[in-house]
């Protein structure tokens, strides 16, 4: 009898899977942070004895490398792959033995990268699951783009065979176990809201790559590919390198003279607290962005690559989950750490900061009113484009939150009222904005509510419409 466990990257919209028998086990896609799979086939009561990849990932580091180095497992890497470490090269069609009855055996699917590969776990040699990566996702594929300009088109259609491979290959019955698509920018279409888990069967009758046509598929494919988070330009690189094992103890304690001397030397200062937390009181020039967010997405997608951060939190408890999720990404070592509340991290003689929340209620009233002495309201909308396409709030200036540190520059004069889809990546843009001094109020509300208080029209004014 086998089991399998899922192991959620939340933050990440990615999933890694520990599967096994009764005395051995395998590890698909395993996140940096490897103390969580360790102890799961530890409650199992297996030893580890493989460590699979089914591509060398752009999106998060992986911790393949250390958990094969720390268990002993043989190191399974696609053949095609150009690492430099040792590792176990594996071919389309090979067959590794996981336990008693239990196997995996590799299947050749190029489209997420060229050298992709999927896993089917077969139980006396019946498939019972295929670990498909970025390949077959729930309802969609893995973006093709990540690679090569060159080769996108080329790895769509890719995709679309190897879907095809799949589906042709397994039974209706197989469970479907990717590791991107919960959220995942490397999935190719939203995936937020998609079930727990599928099967063959499920993603015959609904995966767009295995009800449209290939040219229709590939079309549809490139015209809804949007912006890459920045910080994937280094996430291949450093599992090609093979990374390095992690550090997560507690980072040095910052007082509030050297919080100000880091701020005054450019480098970033982010607080973890709530959004609410944020906007009553904090720090002067420090940035807001969740710990219980997409923290390692945004900050890793909006920081300089390399520049210090120092985290706030309200406790040690908060900084160290941050460090769990910031490690995953490439943030190694947070610069230093504080705790507490603005009161502890503001200088004598200084204040904390603060700035409004609204509804889009209130901000219908703010724009229906006579201009006031600071001038009629900007609204900034931080969507993605795609968001955009069902509507816009009539007037709005649109560049998406992963612009914005750029540009803040081209934000008009005037109190900036600053609104996304529901209210994160608001607060996000308003610390921003409130940092370089402006006046702002973060719309902490759902988009849906905009059209209720008559704010939306189709687009008209944007500058960054070709973007995420």
């Amino acid at each position: 009898m086998f089991f399998i466990d899922t192991v959620e990257l939340t933050g990440l919209g990615n999933r890694s899977y520990l599967a096994g028998g009764a005395g051995a086990g395998v590890v698909v896609d395993p996140p940096r942070d490897v103390d969580r799979l360790i102890a799961a086939a530890a409650r199992h009561g297996v030893r580890i004895a493989l460590v699979v990849e089914t591509h060398v990932h752009n999106d998060y580091v992986s911790g393949g490398l250390e958990l094969a180095r720390l268990t002993g497992a043989r190191y399974l890497v696609p053949a095609g792959a150009r690492v430099s470490f040792d590792r176990v090269p594996v071919e389309d069609g090979d067959v590794h033995p996981v336990d008693a009855g239990l196997a995996l055996r590799a299947v050749a699917t190029p489209g997420h990268t060229p050298h992709h590969t999927a896993y089917v776990l077969e139980e006396d040699g019946r498939p019972v699951a295929a670990f498909t990566g970025g390949s077959l996702l729930i309802g969609t594929v893995g973006r093709p783009d990540l690679v090569e300009p060159r080769l996108t088109e080329q790895l769509a259609r890719a995709q679309h065979a190897s879907a095809h491979r799949l589906a042709d290959a397994l039974p209706d019955t197989t469970a479907v176990l990717p590791t991107h698509g919960f959220g995942s920018f490397c999935a190719a279409g939203h995936t937020d809201g998609a079930p727990a888990g599928t099967t063959v069967g499920a993603e015959r009758t609904s995966n767009d790559a295995l009800v449209k046509d290939v040219d229709t598929f590939v079309t549809d494919l490139l015209a809804g590919l949007e912006d890459v988070p920045a910080y994937y330009a280094h996430m291949g690189p450093a599992n090609a390198a093979g990374p390095a094992p992690v550090d997560l103890t507690p980072p040095r304690r910052a007082d509030a003279a050297e919080l100000a001397a880091r701020l005054a030397a450019g480098e970033w200062v982010v607080d973890l607290r709530s959004r609410v937390a944020f906007a009553e009181g904090h720090l002067a020039g420090s940035f807001n962005i969740e710990g219980t967010g997409s923290l390692a997405t945004y900050l890793a997608w909006l920081i300089p690559w390399g520049r210090p951060v120092t985290l706030l939190a309200a406790t040690a408890e908060e900084i160290a989950a941050a460090q769990r999720e910031l490690v995953r990404v490439g943030i190694d070592r947070p610069a230093a750490a504080a705790t507490g509340g603005p009161a502890d991290w503001t200088a004598a003689g200084e204040r904390p900061r603060s700035f409004r929340r609204a509804d889009f209620a209130a901000l219908a009233a703010a724009l229906a009113a006579p201009p006031a002495n600071g001038g009629r309201p900007v609204v900034l909308d931080v969507r993605r484009a795609s968001e955009r396409a069902d509507g816009a709030v009539a007037g709005s200036l649109h560049i998406p939150v992963h612009l914005l540190p750029g540009r803040i520059g081209e934000v008009p004069p005037g109190p900036v009222w600053v609104h996304c889809a529901g209210g994160m990546r608001a607060a996000i843009a308003a610390s921003l904005l409130d940092a370089a001094g402006r006046e702002v109020v973060a719309v902490d509300d759902s988009f849906d509510r905009a059209v209720l208080a008559g704010l939306t029209a189709a687009p008209r004014r944007s500058t960054g419409d070709a973007t995420a």
